[in-house]
């Protein structure tokens, strides 16, 4: 009866340990959604008429916050303070933008300085590829130094905007596309030459021949060069009047501008619109020119990119330990030895494992690897330099014991009877472990993958001794042979966290994108981890008769 009431109650504390862990997790998803996703819709902005020293002056721009202060608080701060101020007043942080031409783009506020408060109809936002949002109000469009006349030019605007992004998009893949591949000939021939040039059979007719084929790609890569120019013109020539505030017309390229749209005259489903324009442009922007307005397709790929090549090497490593430790290995000094090393590692800091990885991988094999088969390219390296397999390495590495221990807990839960069977039979011991014991052991195996993605996935620190950087000029995986570049450079979305809280020039209007990072990293690592987890299931089904 005792024992009934015991489980009764560890069934109870049990439930409520798992519905605290689901709450919190609700709430964290619950917190990064509000803060980030708030970031894509959009805001209303206002114009305050407030008081200075000076005189009265026109803020334009979105309220990002407000707080009630008291008198005693603002005296302490030591900020000037206008007369006759209240003993509590509220403060305003008003996101101005034009960071570039009206800087600093946040300016605090008190509501004993504000004279007057409204909603402008007209009022645009620029979203920029530099230089943040910028508010002001639409006066017309130049092109080539003429004024252009339209009926709708708000109309205009976003059709000349559809072709800078045209425009925009083209030069990219010249310039991603055409003229890479013209590069990369450009060093195989030289690389040819070399050989032949050191082989002593470089004669007349190769060097013609020689001279020829760079003629000719030298053209082709001019021609190229000439069209990118030309789309750049065609991208900027198209000019946006915007008047400031403070009554100042500015002159913004139309190639500089990813959005425009009124916020203040947007109806319910515009406003839905926008949102949806302005989050998938969020995740599948890949203008990989480090602008903070870009979008993190980058990071994303360079995340997951780096999470495959991680499994395809933990797993096998992981698997073979597991096997050698629970299966041959048996009981003596030696296994008791290596499952300490196994368990003390895991316990093991990872930017330990970063360091190991920036001198054993980086320094030692990659330096080896290019004195063996990259001489030619010395002294700039090839694989002795941070990169996506050596990172990919480290953290395969980092989480090489979660999948051991989980392995050989799967081992261990099968029952000895089926062995014992399947020997009884005439099977050997290869046989038996390659037909009945890792089939069933293959859901504890997919555990300890799960486990060690949600850890990869979210690691950071040995990522920025290894390979991972803020901004990369091309994807790992493009149109050229060999296609997966292991020794390039990339993205990762934690690091980008980092960086847009701890390296940003403007940490206040990059923290929105800080929750919206965040909140997508998250939904990334539970994404992978559904996939395994609904891969297991099926196994586990598959083989729960056999077990039983």
């Amino acid at each position: 009866m005792n024992a009934e009431r015991n489980n009764h109650r560890w069934r109870w504390l049990t439930g409520g340990a798992v519905a605290v862990s689901l709450l919190v997790f609700m709430l964290l998803i619950a917190l990064l959604g509000w803060q980030g996703l708030r970031y894509f819709w959009p805001q209303p902005v206002e114009l305050f008429t407030i008081n200075t020293p000076s005189g009265e002056q026109q803020l334009l721009g979105e309220v990002a916050g407000q707080q009630q202060v008291s008198r005693q608080q603002l005296e302490a701060s030591g900020q000037p303070l206008p007369p006759n101020l209240p003993e509590s007043v509220t403060r305003y942080l008003i996101k101005t933008g034009n960071r570039d031409f009206a800087a600093p783009d946040f300016r605090t506020i008190l509501s004993a300085e504000i004279v007057n408060r409204t909603t402008p109809g007209p009022v645009i936002v620029l979203q920029r590829l530099s230089g943040g949002n910028a508010y002001g109000w639409f006066d017309g469009l130049k092109e080539g130094g003429q004024t252009l006349m339209a009926r709708d030019l708000n109309q205009t605007l976003q059709q000349r905007l559809v072709q800078a992004r045209q425009h925009i998009a083209e030069a990219e893949k010249l310039r991603r596309v055409s003229m890479a591949r013209v590069n990369t000939q450009l060093e195989a021939l030289e690389k040819q030459r070399s050989k032949q040039v050191a082989r002593r059979n470089f004669d007349a007719q190769a060097q013609s021949v020689y001279e020829a084929d760079r003629a000719e790609l030298q053209r082709q890569f001019a021609r190229f060069a000439s069209r990118l120019s030309a789309l750049h013109v065609e991208s900027n020539n198209t000019v946006l009047l915007l008047r400031d505030a403070a009554g100042v017309t500015q002159r913004i390229p139309l190639g500089q501008i990813i959005s425009a749209w009124q916020p203040n005259t947007m109806s319910t489903w515009q406003k839905w619109q926008h949102f949806g324009d302005q989050l998938w442009h969020f995740v599948s922007d890949s203008s990989g020119d480090g602008q903070r307005d870009g979008g993190v397709f980058p990071a994303i790929f360079g995340t997951i990119l780096m999470v495959l090549l991680m499994s395809v090497v933990v797993m096998p490593l992981g698997v073979i330990a597991a096997i050698w430790l629970h299966e041959y290995a048996g009981r003596n000094m030696l296994t008791r030895l290596v499952r300490i090393a196994v368990v003390n590692l895991a316990g093991v800091p990872s930017i330990v494992y970063g360091v190991f990885g920036l001198g054993f991988f980086v320094w030692l094999m990659g330096g080896s690897i290019d004195r063996l088969f990259f001489a030619g390219t010395l002294p700039n390296p090839t694989f002795g330099t941070p990169g996506l397999l050596w990172a990919s390495l480290t953290l395969a590495l980092l989480t090489l014991p979660v999948v051991i221990v989980a392995t050989e807990e799967g081992l261990s839960r099968i029952p000895p009877a089926l062995r014992q069977g399947s020997l009884a039979l005439g099977a050997t011991q290869a046989e038996t472990l390659w037909h009945v014991t890792l089939p069933l052991a293959v859901p504890a195996m997919l555990t300890g993958l799960i486990l060690a993605v949600a850890r990869a996935a979210g690691e950071t620190a040995p990522l920025m001794l290894v390979g991972v950087v803020k901004m990369v000029p091309e994807l790992p995986i493009d149109s050229l042979f060999p296609y997966l570049h292991l020794d390039r450079k990339f993205m990762h979305l934690g690091f980008q966290i980092y960086d847009l809280a701890f390296q940003s020039p403007n940490a206040e209007a990059d923290r929105p994108l800080v929750f919206a990072t965040a909140l997508l990293l998250v939904l990334l690592i539970l994404g992978l981890n559904l996939v395994a987890m609904i891969l297991r299931h099926r196994l586990r089904e598959r083989y729960r008769a056999l077990m039983h």
